[in-house]
């Protein structure tokens, strides 16, 4: 970045000693204090991150788990289901209704080993009992359940359960082999075929094996799972190993009273998260199973230690100060590099004031061989207008805006020890200089450098581009002027100045000198401008124009190298009164006055708005060479005819309306701001001005409106679909069609 590589070339050739680096105390101090700084900002940039990581990665166990506790509690609820249908199995088995049909001892040794095997073989299962209708046990597989009674939902006798429908109580806790176990019991009811009770068969469940049976699957051995009940009971998940502080480890101790603010937090919603300075907790509210409209919702819990998500981050951590270790190396040499380049800086600034004496009465720059500055002077700096110091090291290519060509072309001159000229533009500073550049050696055969001389030639390019600008003049023997593109006068000769009574100074737009009519034309002008390059027309006198007498006037655009209009040369010539009257004898025309290409009315007709296009009705006026066969033999009587009629039309052509030429013997007229009423009184005064000067014989004129947005190919179709109407006629020889309503 500081390319002190340069700065130590350079230091080679220093002409006294006191001109080296020296440090100061004054910068060895600045150094260290900046060095200090930026390990401060290191370390409290690292322990952010390592608290941003542990962060992340408590976030992550968080979703990973909720993710888990959802699986968990499908697979619950599924496996809860699952033991109603077991036990909807048990109740209709055969052996179970030999021996409510005919009880014998038989029987019922056979059913209590049934049952027994059914215990071997399944680890949730705790026991069968079978229970008469009065609730009242008769067969039990164990004893442990003698205490648990029939709920009175069971026993009333306006029942709204039986047939196949299952009862699951709520968990509750049992005494079985000295250990407290939470379990669920679900009761069948098996009828006679009246649908009188028979008997009632309870199995018992074991809550823990149901969910130690799904653990294994998601859960790592060490992440606690805990069932806890509507009023934060523990029902499983005792025996955790170092549980946190405040969490219940014994079945049947209360959330609620140990850790209230957590159980607030789950009471609250259906599920979540939780953290708090030791641990972070997730929770999910699920349903194992639902009687009518009570439902049994419980919640699942599970934590991690943050301690242990430290453990895990460990790897990050030392990984995080290694590259801090990096960092902070990597900006103390940055920091030792950045102050040892302002030394030299300054160390060569005599050198520097040494050098400009040497070349003092022009511009000049050494370079060195690699394209950077190492010397510059006043006059060169002031130039540029880049501070001298600022020079240094700077890139030659870039501080003279030179393109790559360019610039290759430069250093091959002076790999090929060639002398190099080239004059460049700054568009930054808005002027223009020359530069010359030759190669120069030094005591050391390996050591060369450039020597960059220019000057400031900004003055001499205006005056060739003043000089351009006046040959364009001398092109003309009439009134000449040179504009912009956007009509402002540049430069004008003298028969101009005469004729429009303007100052030497003037910079006035062309619409403003010309009058109104070509105001409200510029904008057709400019376009016929892009297209063709050039525009003629008349102008014609009035009491509001400058000039007494009409103009030719003709415009000649100019374009730049990319192609865009650049100057506009205009050249005006004064008409005399009898060409006038010989063209237009009743009145003078207006600029729109004039007979177009059809292709420069499609052009117009593009350049207006969708609003002013409905304005507009379109008409095609047909000189049918067939009723006119006996005075017309050849088709030059025809243009002539043609012309006459033009000329006549042009006459009380209205403003703003547009005669391009078709084909021949075919007229079409643009009328702005006019409906179909409009439009046809236009079309019959024409037939009666061409009656009154015997020009109307064989002539149809079909008129079209705008009542769509079309084409101009499409609005010129209509119209002449008018026309074939009107020549079908034989009347008035006037139609219209698909003309808007007034």
């Amino acid at each position: 970045m500081f390319k002190r590589q340069t700065n130590k070339n350079v230091s080679k050739f220093l002409l006294i000693s006191a001109q080296d680096i020296h440090w100061s105390r004054q910068q060895i101090l600045a150094l260290a204090s900046q060095v200090s700084v930026m390990a401060i900002s290191i370390i409290i940039f690292s322990t952010m991150m390592l608290n941003l990581g542990e962060r992340r990665l408590q976030e992550d166990w968080a979703d990973k788990r909720y993710s888990e506790l959802q699986t968990v509690g499908t697979l619950a609820s599924d496996k809860v289901n699952f033991l109603k249908f077991r036990t909807q199995a048990f109740a209709q088995g055969e052996l179970l209704n030999q021996y409510l049909s005919a009880p014998s001892e038989q029987q019922k040794d056979k059913l209590l080993n049934n049952w027994d095997g059914l215990l071997n073989h399944i680890p949730e299962l705790l026991g069968l009992t079978l229970f008469d209708p009065q609730g009242n046990i008769r067969l039990a597989t164990t004893n442990a359940f003698e205490s648990v009674e029939l709920p009175d939902v069971v026993l009333n006798n306006e029942r709204t359960m039986g047939g196949n429908d299952i009862f699951s109580s709520q968990i509750k806790f049992i005494p079985m082999n000295g250990k407290l176990v939470p379990f669920v019991y679900q009761l069948a009811w098996i009828e006679n075929p009246d649908q009188s009770i028979r008997g009632y068969l309870v199995t018992y469940n074991s809550i823990t094996e149901v969910l130690q049976s799904i653990k294994p699957a998601f859960f790592n051995h060490n992440t606690p799972l805990l069932l806890l009940g509507e009023e934060g009971k523990l029902y499983s998940g005792a025996g955790q190993q170092n549980p946190l502080k405040k969490m219940p480890n014994t079945l049947g101790d209360s959330l609620q009273q140990s850790y209230p603010y957590l159980w607030q937090q789950m009471a609250n919603t259906n599920f979540g998260q939780y953290h708090n300075d030791v641990g972070t907790f997730v929770f999910l509210k699920i349903e194992l199973s639902a009687h009518d409209a009570v439902i049994r919702e419980y919640f699942l819990l599970s934590y991690i230690r943050h301690e242990d998500i430290a453990a895990r981050f460990e790897e990050w951590r030392y990984i995080l100060i290694f590259f801090g270790l990096i960092i902070g190396s990597l900006a103390t040499n940055l920091l030792y590099t950045r102050h040892r380049y302002h030394l030299e800086k300054g160390a060569n600034s005599n050198s520097i004031n040494l050098a400009s004496k040497l070349f003092n009465n022009q511009s000049c720059l050494l370079v060195n061989t690699s394209g950077r500055i190492i010397k510059a002077n006043k006059q060169a700096a002031e130039i540029l207008s880049v501070d001298i110091d600022e020079l240094q090291e700077r890139r030659l290519q870039r501080i003279l805006q030179l393109d790559d060509q360019t610039y290759q072309a430069l250093v091959q001159s002076m790999e090929s020890n060639k002398r190099w000229k080239e004059t460049i533009n700054f568009s930054d500073h808005n002027c223009t200089i020359s530069i010359s550049a030759q190669p120069g050696k030094t005591n050391l055969k390996s050591e060369s450098y450039w020597v960059i001389t220019f000057e400031n030639i900004t003055e001499l390019s205006a005056v060739k581009q003043q000089a351009h600008r006046y040959k364009l003049l001398s092109e003309s023997d009439v009134a000449t002027a040179l504009t912009h593109a956007n009509g402002k006068l540049i430069q004008f000769n003298h028969k101009f100045k005469k004729l429009l009574d303007i100052e030497d100074s003037s910079k006035a737009r062309i619409v403003e000198l010309l009058g109104e009519e070509i105001t409200q034309q510029w904008t057709d002008i400019s376009s016929r401008l892009s297209l063709q390059g050039k525009w003629k027309g008349q102008i014609i006198a009035n009491t509001g124009t400058r000039f007494a007498n009409s103009l030719k006037a003709s415009i000649q655009a100019e374009h730049s190298l990319d192609g865009d209009i650049e100057y506009l040369v205009i050249t005006l010539q004064v008409l005399k009164q009898h060409t006038i009257a010989k063209q237009l004898p009743s009145q003078q025309a207006p600029l729109s006055s004039m007979v177009l290409p059809l292709a420069e009315m499609e052009v117009h007709f593009s350049t207006l708005t969708e609003a002013n296009r409905e304005q507009t009705c379109l008409m095609i006026m047909d000189i049918n060479p067939e009723g006119l066969i006996s005075h017309i033999s050849d088709i030059d009587h025809l243009e002539k005819r043609q012309k006459d009629i033009e000329i006549q039309l042009l006459i009380d052509l209205p403003t703003g309306y547009q005669i391009a030429h078709w084909r021949l013997g075919s007229l079409v007229i643009l009328l702005p701001l006019s409906d179909s009423i409009q439009a046809h009184k236009y079309a019959m005064s024409t037939m009666d001005r061409l009656e009154q000067s015997d020009l109307n014989e064989g002539i149809n004129i079909g008129i079209a409106g705008y009542p769509e947005q079309q084409s101009f190919e499409d609005y010129l179709a209509n119209a002449e679909v008018a026309l074939k109407r009107a020549k079908q006629t034989g009347d008035q020889n006037i139609c219209q069609a698909f003309t808007r309503k007034a």
